[in-house]
């Protein structure tokens, strides 16, 4: 699991290869990622919008943008939680995906939480170290 904390906002992430979904052959390969936000602060939070950097092990970068996550634009009250999972295609074995969420608190002011860095990795892919 990766995780990261920006202004007593965590996220937590875990993703998975599915081989099922997947296409070796095809260059298509599928992972799904699991997301936990809680909210360690005093203050309650909105996820506005999201932001996603995708590189590929080609070095191919892929850049996602837009309102919440799976549709929602979830209240996060102090204390509490939110899970989602949602879902990556790679043409490539492996790849690593980072970004951030939008926050609004309840006062208006808006900022942005770091998700963290973390690795798509088929589960039996060739490791090459330079």
């Amino acid at each position: 699991m990766y995780k990261s904390v920006t202004r007593n906002i965590q996220v937590t992430v875990e993703p998975y290869y599915i081989a099922e979904e997947s296409d070796p052959d095809d260059k298509h390969f599928f992972w799904a990622y699991s997301v936990e936000i809680v909210n360690l602060g005093e203050e309650t939070v909105q996820l506005r919008r999201r932001y996603w950097k995708i590189t590929d092990a080609n070095g191919q970068v892929n850049e996602v943008s837009g309102a919440g996550v799976v549709g929602e634009q979830p209240i996060i009250r102090p204390g509490e939680r939110y899970e989602y999972t949602s879902g990556c295609p790679l043409t490539t074995a492996s790849g690593i995906m980072s970004g951030s969420y939008q926050m609004q608190s309840d006062s208006g002011e808006f900022f942005n939480v770091t998700v963290p860095a973390f690795s798509l990795d088929k589960p039996d892919a060739r490791r090459v170290i330079n």
